[in-house]
């Protein structure tokens, strides 16, 4: 087999404060915030590939400078917020679509319908695919349930990641509660509210790459072990991210079991549908409830899914047989193939 061309790679990362064209970013790659970049880059080295990175805030002639001086032939995108915002990562990737740079993960287009969760669900509604029933609520405007939004409801910010601003009172079970979980999430996060009915089930994450041709991940799924029957069963911020809180309530990560092969395939084949709907490429990791008798609900898009080799998406590729690095190069090659614009 001829051996694949090495590449000169630009890791693009963000940063939470204005940085040089030089930024010495040792410091930050000794913590945790920085493992997916210290993965990435280690994977990219250990495959032969030349590689320089660097991290912006606020300044894209940063950017302009770096592909003028170093001429990459690729961008390994892991900026996912401009300004501290999280809603500006779609306009990164539509500065690199213009320059006509390639870069790994998903286009402008599909950042920005994955990133409206009520856009997204309703291109999806209209091809027949089960989303919650919901409404969203603007800033500024009145907040009222409407009376088919049946309870228990569940309150989040419409254009979050990660769960920021989802916790256990995000569990609504009265108008009372409805309102004023609204207006506090209009209030903290300044974002508008997608409020949508809960779906008793199985939280099941499914991991996908590629552009036109897609590949599926073994199925990952986030078990409840300690919390009460009775109790909701949601993936907050804290059963994400704090470990204390996970080891209280049995919060795991872990492969999916007992489930049957058909309803395997109709996950799969769900998941890849909804990839194309909503113009996805590169990679991405579905959000799903899966209920007792086996109906499956789409409940979020996750393009650009976080990259450490620890995480749910690196997990289900080595369970696929793909090592850390051969993932990596997957994305890269994934990336010099795709469509643009």
């Amino acid at each position: 087999m001829t051996p694949k061309k090495k590449l000169k790679v630009l890791a693009l990362f963000d940063a939470i404060a204005p940085t040089t064209l030089d930024q010495d970013l040792s410091e930050e790659f000794l913590t945790e915030d920085w493992k997916t970049e210290v993965h990435v880059l280690n994977a990219l080295r250990e495959l032969g590939h030349t590689t320089e990175y660097l991290a912006i805030f606020d300044d894209l002639d940063l950017l302009q400078q770096k592909l003028q001086s170093f001429q990459p032939d690729v961008i390994f995108n892991l900026a996912d917020q401009f300004k501290n915002n999280r809603a500006f990562d779609q306009n990164i990737v539509s500065f690199l679509e213009m320059n006509g740079v390639p870069f790994t993960g998903c286009g402008s287009t599909g950042l920005t319908l994955c990133k409206h969760k009520g856009i997204s669900k309703k291109i999806l509604s209209y091809h027949r695919i089960r989303t919650p029933a919901f409404v969203v609520i603007a800033r500024g405007r009145r907040i009222a349930r409407p009376a088919k939004l049946r309870f228990p409801i569940l309150i989040k910010p419409l254009k979050e990641e990660a769960s920021l601003g989802i916790s256990q009172a995000s569990f609504v079970s009265n108008d009372e509660q409805f309102k004023e979980r609204v207006q506090f999430i209009h209030d903290k996060y300044a974002n508008d509210v997608i409020a949508e009915e809960y779906i008793h089930g199985r939280e099941l994450y499914v991991s996908l790459i590629g552009n036109l041709r897609l590949d599926e991940f073994p199925i990952r799924e986030l078990v409840f072990k300690e919390v009460p029957p009775d109790e909701p069963k949601i993936a907050t911020f804290k059963a994400k991210w704090d470990d204390e809180y996970r080891e209280r309530w049995g919060l795991k990560n872990q492969f999916a079991e007992d489930l049957d092969h058909a309803v395997v395939r109709d996950i799969q084949q769900t998941c890849k549908r909804i990839y194309r709907l909503l113009t996805l490429d590169g990679y991405a990791r579905m959000d799903l409830r899966l209920t007792e008798d086996n109906k499956v609900y789409f409940i979020e898009a996750n393009p650009n899914p976080i990259l450490a080799s620890d995480e749910d998406f690196a997990l289900s590729a080595l369970k696929a047989g793909l090592s850390y690095p051969q993932l990596i190069e997957r994305i890269l090659r994934h990336a010099l193939r795709a469509v643009r614009g």
